[in-house]
C-alpha cells in the first residue's frame, strides 16, 4: 500500500485480491529452481573471481566443456591440522543430476582420510558434506 493510505477506504474485494496476489507471488518465489548450468556458471564465475574460500581454487578441466561437468580443484590443508600447508588436487564431476545430487569427488593427491577410498581416491558417500547434500550447496561447500 502507498504510504499514507487508509485501509478503510479500499473495498474489501480489493483487499482480498491484494492478499491473494501476495500469496501467489510468495508461493512462486519459493518454487523457483535454478537450472543446473546456471548454477554451475555462477560457481565457475565465483571461483574465477576469487570471491569464495581462498584456500580452495577450482576451474574446468577443459574450457570447451559446455556442460560444465569436469572440474579440477585444489585445496590447501587447514591450519592446525596434520594437513596444514599441504596442497591437495581433486577431480570433481558434476553429473546430470547436479545440484539435486552431490558431485563425485576424487582426490588425485594421496590423502589418508576415513571417507576416502585409498584404492582410487574417491570420496565415499558417507562423507558428511555429501550425506547432508542439498541443492543450495555448491562444489566449494
Amino acid at each position: 500500500m502507498p504510504e499514507g493510505c487508509e485501509l478503510d477506504r479500499f473495498p474489501i474485494v480489493v483487499l482480498r485480491a491484494l492478499i491473494v496476489h501476495q500469496d501467489i507471488v510468495e508461493s512462486m518465489a519459493q518454487q523457483v529452481v535454478v537450472p543446473r548450468n546456471f548454477k554451475l556458471l555462477e560457481e565457475l564465475e565465483s571461483s574465477e573471481k576469487g570471491t569464495g574460500d581462498m584456500s580452495i581454487s577450482m576451474g574446468l578441466v577443459n574450457s570447451d566443456d559446455i556442460f560444465l561437468t569436469d572440474w579440477n580443484a585444489n585445496i590447501l590443508g587447514p591450519p592446525g591440522t596434520p594437513f596444514d600447508g599441504r596442497l591437495y588436487e581433486l577431480r570433481v564431476t558434476a553429473g546430470d543430476d547436479y545440484p539435486n545430487h552431490p558431485p563425485t569427488v576424487r582426490f588425485i593427491s594421496r590423502i589418508n582420510l576415513t571417507n576416502v577410498d585409498q584404492s582410487n581416491g574417491e570420496v565415499t558417500r558417507d562423507f558428511p558434506a555429501l550425506q547432508q547434500w542439498n541443492r543450495n550447496m555448491t562444489i566449494e561447500s
